[in-house]
């Protein structure tokens, strides 16, 4: 970056729009202040024009794998022959009903088939990294619960295990058990969402309707333990906010009881139909290394073949103590990464059978003082008790200097949590890897030479949720 660079008072930077130094900054950060209008640099990487996919004889060409597909360098293998007339650029959302929220897609057409894709995000972001930095410890879970709203309960445990371990404080067994079997019922309520999408963008309308139905036991029971059916702010620091609701079991009994054969449902509705059959096996394939390359995990990840699952490689929460299965595809198309998706269901709710059988007796949070609020009963008798739940709710708790990274294994992927302590009750910086915006980045791969119609199978099949993406 050149040191000579002159600010002009109309546009703020040289006819180069070379980008200026930091001391520079701060002198255009005044006069923006001011009223003056944007310097170029920044109109030219933040104007909707910049956003546009590439002309063709600007984008890199791309090798064809030997084992078939496209490297992951681009997209599309171009033809030195094709004439500019014969694509089309054809823009899919950001409000479209198969997008599964606010996705731009650019897409270049050559016909029906989808020969460049270029995904264009941002329309929902809300800022709750940031957001995150301005909160408590404390009341961090109900910032990050809202990211992905179908896994509320995944957030909320990624952010307090990273806590916790810049805390350096152990939970009790009930503790980790009620986290293990809230997370697992929520996994199974984000596929059955899911499904019930992916079936009605498919144009099996009844799937929906299946799909929700199963769905409300899962969402009565959430509501009865944590009093709401989303964004629960349940699964806090130091534990969990209260204790099982009486009755629980006989809730979970009906659970695990009435949602396998709901499962049996979607397979004798869709497993074997030859519609669903043609509009979903060698559809959006990726291999293995396309995976690697883009950061793929989750149930995308393992319908391709590979045996990654952070439950099984990085435990937590006493996961491991759970005797479960890993399901696996073999052809990374939209066919494997539904029949993942429906066998993890089973393992999630066979992993929820067990907690519920063992769930040991004891405490539902830490006795460390410091990060638990006195007992209800006890505000009534004390005043130092008082003063306690007052502060803690208020000011929060201080967490020792130190930074960590804590990832489990969410309904969509590796989820992880970047916390970092400055010793104060608030965190210095949170940063979230979400499964979600891999996904999205990943679609030029799957979708590239595909039928148009086929890129609706596409998205749904990677399950995206884009409050996961923007935050």
């Amino acid at each position: 970056m050149s040191d000579d660079v002159t600010i002009d008072e109309g546009t703020g930077v040289d006819d180069q729009a070379t980008p200026p130094s930091e001391t520079e900054r701060r002198q255009l950060q005044d006069m923006w202040a001011a009223g003056t209008e944007e310097p170029a640099w920044v109109v030219a990487s933040t104007a909707e024009g910049a956003q546009l996919m590439l002309p063709r004889d600007q984008a890199t060409s791309v090798e064809v794998a030997e084992e078939g597909g496209t490297l992951v360098t681009d997209d599309r293998l171009y033809d030195e022959e094709q004439y500019e007339e014969e694509t089309t650029i054809l823009n899919m959302g950001p409000q479209h009903p198969s997008t599964h929220g606010v996705l731009r897609l650019q897409l270049e057409l050559e016909g029906e088939i989808v020969r460049r894709v270029k995904p264009v995000i941002g329309y929902l972001h809300t800022g709750m990294e940031k957001t995150g930095e301005t909160l408590t410890f404390m009341q961090g879970p109900t910032n990050v619960t809202r990211m992905d709203y179908l896994a509320p309960f995944h957030n909320e445990l990624c952010f307090s295990l990273a806590t916790e371990a810049l805390l350096g404080i152990e939970l009790p067994p009930r503790a980790h058990a009620i986290r293990v079997l809230m997370t697992e019922l929520n996994r199974v309520s984000s596929h059955l969402t899911w499904v019930a999408t992916q079936g009605m963008d498919l144009g099996a309308v009844s799937m929906m309707i299946y799909g929700f139905r199963e769905r409300e036991l899962l969402l009565a029971f959430f509501e009865k333990t944590t009093g709401l059916r989303m964004n629960h702010n349940y699964i806090r620091p130091g534990g969990v906010a209260a204790d099982l609701p009486d009755g629980w079991e006989e809730d979970v009994a009906e659970i695990i009881e009435k949602t396998p054969k709901g499962l049996d449902d979607y397979h004798d509705l869709l497993t074997h139909n030859p519609i669903f059959l043609g509009r979903t096996q060698g559809v959006g394939v990726i291999t293995p290394e396309e995976c690697f390359a883009y950061g793929i995990t989750g149930p995308p990840l393992r319908a391709s073949g590979v045996d990654w699952d952070l439950r099984k490689s990085q435990p937590y929460s006493g996961i491991e103590q759970y005797d479960f299965d890993v399901p696996l595809g073999e052809n990374g198309d939209v066919y494997d990464r539904y029949l993942v998706r429906m066998e993890e269901m089973r393992q999630s709710l066979r992993i929820v059978s067990q907690v519920m059988e063992s769930m040991p007796a004891g405490d539902y949070r830490t006795e460390d003082l410091k990060v638990t609020p006195p007992p209800r009963k006890r505000i009534d008798e004390s005043m130092e008790a008082l003063i306690h739940h007052f502060k803690i709710f208020t000011e929060g708790f201080k967490v020792p200097p130190g930074e960590h990274y804590q990832a489990i294994e969410g309904p969509r992927g590796e989820l992880g949590h970047y916390v970092v302590s400055v010793g104060d009750a608030k965190p210095w910086r949170l940063h979230c890897r979400t499964p979600s915006f891999a996904a999205v980045q990943s679609l030029p791969v799957m979708m590239a030479d595909q039928l148009i119609a086929d890129s609706i199978a596409i998205i749904a099949s990677i399950d995206p949720v884009l409050g996961d993406v923007d935050r």
